[in-house]
């Protein structure tokens, strides 16, 4: 259904270091950098049919967060959700929420962890089980 998410930076190397630990947590490699005609930079993280990217606000407003959105990674195991929490802390992101781990629920068992990026962009990482 997504080609692409994108959220926006304002300190886009910042961001680079950030989402270069937290996404080689999930086997993703270095993004592909762009700088579109309007001189603003971006970066194109792609991973298994999924791209996420990071850009400095091409209207030249301050990057805000959404509040109530949330941007869900798939895990491919309980450890990796844990991992992917602990890189996100120790390279300036903010653990929110409950601390990561297993979650019963109305739509079953899954492990999840919650954090918020250096802009303040809600990420969650989950992993259903089989």
């Amino acid at each position: 259904m997504f080609s692409h998410i994108m959220v926006g930076s304002n300190d886009i190397e910042r961001s680079k270091r950030f989402y270069d630990a937290v996404l080689g947590a999930l086997n993703a490699g270095e993004p592909m950098r762009h700088q579109a005609d309007s001189g603003h930079h971006r970066l194109f993280y792609r991973h298994a049919g999924s791209t996420f990217c990071v850009t400095q606000p091409i209207n030249g407003e301050t990057a805000t967060s959404s509040n109530g959105g949330t941007i869900g990674f798939t895990c491919t195991s309980g450890e990796q959700v844990k991992q992917f929490h602990d890189v996100a802390v120790a390279n300036g992101g903010k653990s929110i929420e409950n601390p990561p781990g297993l979650r019963e629920g109305s739509m079953g068992a899954m492990h999840l962890a919650y954090v918020l990026d250096p802009d303040g962009h809600k990420l969650c990482a989950i992993y259903r089980g089989k």
